[in-house]
């Protein structure tokens, strides 16, 4: 008796769902409508449950057809990682590459990168994924995270691949007609702009002098009438002249610079943001993977913003 699974099944669906319809699929596989049509319903026949959800116009996969989506991913993905072990593989990375990056940080950074990456390795299909948080690292949701700090976990592979700082800051506005911060208790004065993001206590900045063993550290409640989870609106009500901000040196230093916002408290030290590409240790041979975390610290070491 056959088996209901079959190896050539799982290159097939997988092109199926990411093309989207039984045409666009035929097309890539350079082969008949009808002749998907066929191979789908065999492979369903074989597994005895319907994986595609069928209408004239498109497709949508079933709860079956997700699962079976998710595992055939993960042992494509395996199969790269044993050919590149025993470098049977092709030298340029192929293949599927799922990133997934903070909403702000990668829709003004990370975007910009892959877009870069793609150009120099057309045959990588990158799926990138914006989130307010990390997904969790056990997960098999992502090949790459890009993401601040990191994690403290001993089962992913955490590559430093840019430094970065948490800086207060406000507009020359807004500190004109509401003075200057001198000490961190001067903030309970002010209005700061709140961003709910992370697994960080909200509403909490900690600022911290010296350094080492003589380094001393003060949790300041901070209040204010606006907040956001999206770091990009932070940024403008700041530059709006609302209020006083903590946020990434990345997103802020072209505002610097411009003299569009000013630094506050730079006596004082902030948590630290280092960025992190993150990936879990099985995909750490991938072609894909080391060919973009290398890519991706280049560039940011080049500081290359938006493209």
């Amino acid at each position: 008796m056959s088996s209901s699974v079959q190896p050539g099944d799982l290159g097939f669906f997988s092109t199926l769902a990411r093309m989207g319809s039984l045409s666009a699929a035929a097309r890539e596989l350079g082969v008949t409508t009808p002749a998907v049509s066929k191979h789908l319903a065999l492979m369903e026949s074989r597994l005895g449950v319907a994986l595609v959800n069928r209408t004239t116009r498109r497709m949508s996969l079933t709860p079956e057809g997700e699962l079976y989506l998710e595992h055939a991913r993960r042992i494509l993905s395996d199969i790269d990682g044993l050919e590149e072990l025993l470098g049977t593989s092709k030298a340029l990375p192929t293949g599927l590459l799922r990133v997934n990056a903070t909403l702000g940080f990668g829709r003004s950074h990370v975007a910009p990168i892959i877009s870069r990456f793609v150009r120099k390795f057309p045959d990588v299909e990158v799926q990138l994924q914006l989130s307010v948080n990390p997904p969790p690292l056990t997960e098999d949701s992502f090949d790459v995270c890009i993401r601040f700090g990191e994690p403290p976990d001993a089962r992913v592979i955490a590559r430093h691949i840019a430094p970065n700082r948490r800086l207060l800051c406000a507009a020359p506005n807004y500190l004109a007609k509401r003075g200057t911060p001198k000490v961190p208790n001067d903030l309970t004065r002010h209005n700061c702009i709140g961003i709910r993001q992370g697994e960080e206590a909200y509403g909490v900045w900690r600022l911290s002098s010296g350094r080492g063993r003589a380094a001393t550290t003060q949790s300041i409640k901070t209040r204010g009438n606006l907040t956001t989870n999206d770091g990009e609106i932070a940024v403008n009500w700041a530059l709006d002249g609302h209020g006083i901000l903590m946020r990434a040196e990345w997103d802020i230093q072209r505002h610097l610079q411009s003299g569009r916002l000013v630094q506050v408290l730079p006596q004082y030290y902030t948590p630290d943001a280092d960025i992190y590409a993150v990936y879990p240790q099985r995909h750490q041979m991938a072609t894909r993977v080391r060919a973009f975390v290398d890519f991706a610290a280049v560039q940011m070491k080049q500081g290359r913003g938006p493209a």
